[in-house]
């Protein structure tokens, strides 16, 4: 299945110029829903997988189907204050400024094998700050799984991952 006619293109959102993918249209139709899923777990047939590491909040959407259906277990990132436990952190920059991303200190064991999964790569700022929390931890990065890609010019997510595998779906 075709994947990126499920997505909606919204001109002009959140400002002008810029044309937001939202993935609603995809989540609500079980199809392509299942069919993303069984995709994105395809990806992963090769690899040893112990965890999938998913971001806040439409990660948690992918990877926790993917985690479950590849039969691993699934970590959230959230952002700072949301988690209860001793944790990690890693800050990452933004347009205007910076932000954080915070996993649990006990989420990862030293040697596993993780999968970061995220519904889209722009910059790669956050997959990239989650890979480094994984790694602190002793985490090994299979690759990172992204829904959609962005490759318009100047957002250099991919090349910001140069160090790790990127695997993705869907391209605009």
């Amino acid at each position: 299945m075709d994947l990126s006619n499920k997505i909606c293109a919204i001109k002009d959102y959140p400002k002008e110029g810029i044309i937001f993918r939202d993935i609603t249209t995809l989540l609500m139709d079980r199809d392509a829903f299942k069919a993303s899923i069984d995709q994105l777990s395809e990806k992963l047939k090769d690899k040893k997988v112990d965890k999938i590491v998913g971001i806040e909040a439409r990660g948690f959407i992918f990877g926790t189907a993917v985690a479950y259906k590849i039969g691993a277990g699934f970590v959230p990132v959230r952002k700072p204050g949301k988690l209860p436990r001793e944790k990690v952190s890693a800050e990452y920059e933004l347009e205007y400024g910076k932000d954080k991303v915070e996993m649990h200190l006990d989420s990862i064991k030293k040697g596993e094998n993780v999968v970061i999964i995220d519904d889209l790569l722009a910059t790669g700022g956050t997959s990239k700050a989650t890979a480094q929390m994984v790694e602190k931890l002793g985490g090994k990065i299979q690759c990172l799984l992204f829904l959609v890609e962005l490759i318009s010019e100047g957002l250099n997510g991919r090349e910001n991952l140069k160090d790790y595998t990127v695997e993705s779906l869907i391209k605009y």
